[in-house]
């Protein structure tokens, strides 16, 4: 379910690369030099994250994507 994570790309001045967000988990990023790469990094470290989370029993968050809204 890693797909359904809400991941975003920005830039970091900080550290001259560019930045991997995931929405869904807030402490988790991935520095990389180009977009493409921040972006499949910030990917497999929630797919690890989810995957260690099945393994010990954890609940994951609920992702962004599947939330339902009324309104």
């Amino acid at each position: 379910m890693a797909d359904h994570n809400t991941c975003r790309i920005t830039w970091s001045a900080e550290d001259g690369e560019h930045l991997g967000l995931c929405a869904e988990f807030p402490s988790l990023s991935w520095l990389a030099p180009t977009p493409g790469e921040a972006l499949s990094g910030i990917r497999e470290l929630v797919s690890g994250v989810l995957a260690d989370m099945q393994a010990s029993g954890e609940s994951p968050p609920e992702p962004l994507a599947d939330h339902t809204c009324s309104g």
